[in-house]
């Protein structure tokens, strides 16, 4: 029964549809850590509490960041071919 309460007490966020497409990318593209990180922000919880610090920086450089510019350098490679 305390469980219960607990469980209802807790602000449970809804995952929508294009946030599971998106882990769902990151685990085909086999990106399991920033899949997390999604899974985590998706769900109300900050991945900070359960991720270093430094590690979530380098997921966040890779993936948000460094997502554009990886675009943009196989686009140049393609042109110079």
């Amino acid at each position: 029964m305390y469980q219960e309460d607990i469980y209802n007490s807790q602000n449970v966020k809804k995952i929508n549809n294009e946030q599971v497409d998106q882990i769902i990318k990151s685990i085909i593209a086999g990106k399991y850590s920033w899949a997390c990180v999604l899974l985590l922000r998706y769900s109300g919880y900050n991945p900070i509490d359960y991720i270093p610090y430094r590690t979530y920086i380098r997921l966040l450089k890779n993936n948000c960041l460094g997502g554009k510019n990886q675009e943009s350098r196989n686009d140049n490679q393609e042109i110079l071919i």
